[in-house]
């Protein structure tokens, strides 16, 4: 099999989108009798960190109630049913998206 002695090659580096920046929800002023999500976005063992925290906040604040919810799909996509269940249904929101 003969060559021309030539190659090509792609350049792998992309091009990143543009971010706009977004500022945080405010701080609520104590958490005693409010409900916390903790959001699960299937990260590698995002899971099992935070049954980690809702173990600490039953130990340590059990005045607060945690809920445990696992994105529909991963990280990856959006999952709005979640958001709007959060927001009807939570004071305030974990959300675990890796180490």
């Amino acid at each position: 099999m003969a060559s021309s002695g030539r190659i090509t090659v792609l350049n792998p580096v992309g091009f990143a989108p543009k971010v706009t920046e977004k500022s945080l929800a405010p701080r609520l002023a104590a958490l005693d009798g409010k409900t916390v999500y903790l959001v699960d976005c299937r990260f590698d063992d995002s899971d099992r960190f935070l049954k980690e925290v809702q173990a600490w906040f039953a130990e340590h604040m059990p005045k607060v109630r945690t809920v445990l919810k696992p994105l529909s799909a991963n990280y990856l996509r959006d999952d709005p049913a979640t958001w709007q269940e959060i927001q009807a249904k939570g004071d305030g929101a974990l959300v675990g998206v890796g180490h």
